[in-house]
């Protein structure tokens, strides 16, 4: 499966997760948007749920079990070169709680850096697109943010 100049749009989950007026953030590791900071996420399975597909990644990628909220919205992710479309992802963007008072998490291979941040300092921090879309759909970036 070929993620780079695809043939087709790859289905996928990004998941904002939220406790105490803090966000789940991870530095994303590989492209596209390496070195900004993002929120879980990933494609979705053949045959799997796009519910059970947000939990997953989620896990996955952080060691936290979350509990969906919502569908924040749903979005394209479209990155455009020289050569064409370089990446294609229709996001499904989910807002989650962690399950219990879990503070702790893994680091995966995907992220550089991952940390809770309170809304208060989201503009100290460099962030992707489709982050701050979502962040701005739940009205949690403080007023003036353009990062």
């Amino acid at each position: 499966m070929q993620r780079e100049y695809p043939d087709r749009p790859f289905a996928a989950v990004s998941i904002v997760i939220t406790q105490n007026e803090n966000v789940l953030l991870m530095k994303r590791a590989h492209d596209p948007k390496a070195g900004f900071y993002s929120v879980p996420g990933g494609l979705i399975e053949l045959g799997e749920k796009f519910e059970d597909s947000a939990i997953r990644e989620v896990e996955e990628e952080t060691g936290l079990k979350v509990r969906l909220e919502k569908v924040i919205d749903v979005i394209d992710s479209i990155t455009h070169d020289e050569q064409g479309v370089r990446f294609h992802y229709v996001l499904i963007g989910f807002l989650a709680r962690p399950l219990g008072h879990e503070n702790k998490f893994i680091l995966s291979t995907e992220s550089l850096d991952t940390r809770w941040v309170h809304f208060d300092e989201l503009s100290n921090y460099p962030l992707t697109n489709t982050a701050t879309h979502f962040f701005k759909k739940l009205d949690i970036l403080p007023q003036g943010s353009e990062k």
